[in-house]
């Protein structure tokens, strides 16, 4: 496992490992979007990752969409997020928060009153989502956002990274896909618009190009990274040629300089999302889903990727790089747990020795 456990420099980030945590929406935040003290635990326990990337964290009160996902444009919010950068940094690790604005992807009882929710066009997502309050809920028709209110939206995606490094953040990363608001603008079904945002391909990753620029005018493009899948189709997002997709994006993004580059795996048949991302963009690649500690070890080996993020893996086991580098057997996660509030099944599993005391009679 020698080349996981080489350090590396990602832009302004210096990772002590290639072994990369996931951000994964875990809903433990409260009803104001504000993280809670487990919130600060969970992120401690899992310090020794090379790089933790915090869960998707809304830029506004218009870009939530679920209940009980944490936010970073008010002062409370700063300030519980500082919390947890504070302990991750005094446990050694390096973290930075996943910007996510939910768009179309939203229901009214999981936003403050007051917030809309909005889209590249006026198409509501065909999916449901959960609220604490009524249980699943359909997703709201969007009002189509007017330039205007895209100038606005990008603002406050800089300001939440300017949020972010006031809450102690090394860094940010746009979340570009599942079905939120980047991928909606690049997604032909959510997005009928006619102008300089719609229509082609160059038209369609606009924004996202814009969004990323005001983020890294904002911080410097080496605390700004990107997470993408071309072809996901989760949240009802539809395009017909996503290698087309992706390979305008990646040639757009070329030349910012950004930290690095955070690719899923395509699950689209012939689309090698991978070797596209290789292919395309000269700076450091994470690479995302499915992997093992062996697998990973082997793209990173091979040149296929500079780090490997996990996300089950971190789930049950806090101390998964050290059981990385002790050969030693990982835990399962509880799926029924996975969204639930409290601590349980959160920042409740135990380190590999501890799980062996338990274990002995």
């Amino acid at each position: 496992m020698k080349h996981l456990f080489q350090p590396a420099r990602f832009g302004d980030l210096q990772l002590a490992n290639r072994i990369v945590m996931a951000p994964m929406t875990r809903s433990r935040a409260d009803d104001k979007a504000v993280p809670t003290a487990v919130m600060v635990d969970y992120y401690a326990q899992r310090a020794t990752a090379g790089l933790i990337i915090a869960e998707g964290t809304s830029p506004s009160a218009d870009g939530l969409g679920y209940c009980r996902t944490p936010a970073l444009y008010n002062a409370e919010q700063i300030a519980a997020w500082r919390q947890v950068t504070d302990a991750v940094h005094a446990a050694g690790g390096q973290i930075v928060v996943q910007l996510m604005h939910c768009g179309r992807v939203a229901s009214r009882h999981n936003k403050p009153a007051g917030s809309r929710t909005v889209g590249p066009s006026s198409v509501a997502a065909e999916t449901q989502l959960f609220t604490d309050t009524v249980g699943m809920a359909d997703t709201e028709l969007p009002d189509e956002l007017t330039r205007d209110d895209i100038a606005a939206v990008i603002q406050d995606y800089r300001q939440a990274a300017l949020n972010a490094r006031e809450a102690g953040f090394d860094g940010v990363e746009l979340h570009g896909t599942s079905g939120y608001l980047p991928m909606q603008f690049m997604a032909e079904n959510a997005n009928q618009r006619t102008d300089e945002y719609g229509g082609s391909v160059e038209n369609r990753v606009r924004f996202t190009l814009e969004v990323l620029a005001a983020m890294a005018d904002a911080i410097g493009p080496g605390r700004v990274g990107l997470r993408l899948c071309p072809g996901n189709s989760y949240n009802d997002a539809r395009d017909s040629d996503p290698a087309a997709t992706l390979s305008a994006l990646l040639k757009a993004i070329e030349g910012m300089g950004l930290a690095y580059l955070h690719m899923m795996r395509a699950h689209v048949k012939g689309l090698d999302a991978f070797a596209i991302a290789r292919a395309g963009f000269s700076g450091a690649l994470i690479t995302n889903d499915g992997f093992e500690p062996d697998t990973a070890e082997a793209i990173i080996a091979d040149g296929g990727a500079d780090a490997v993020s996990f996300a089950r893996h971190f789930i049950a086991n806090p101390d998964l790089v050290e059981r990385i580098r002790q050969y030693q057997p990982l835990s399962k996660f509880d799926r029924k747990t996975l969204y639930s509030p409290g601590s349980a099944g959160y920042c409740d599993y135990l380190p590999f020795d501890q799980t062996l005391m338990e274990k002995t009679p």
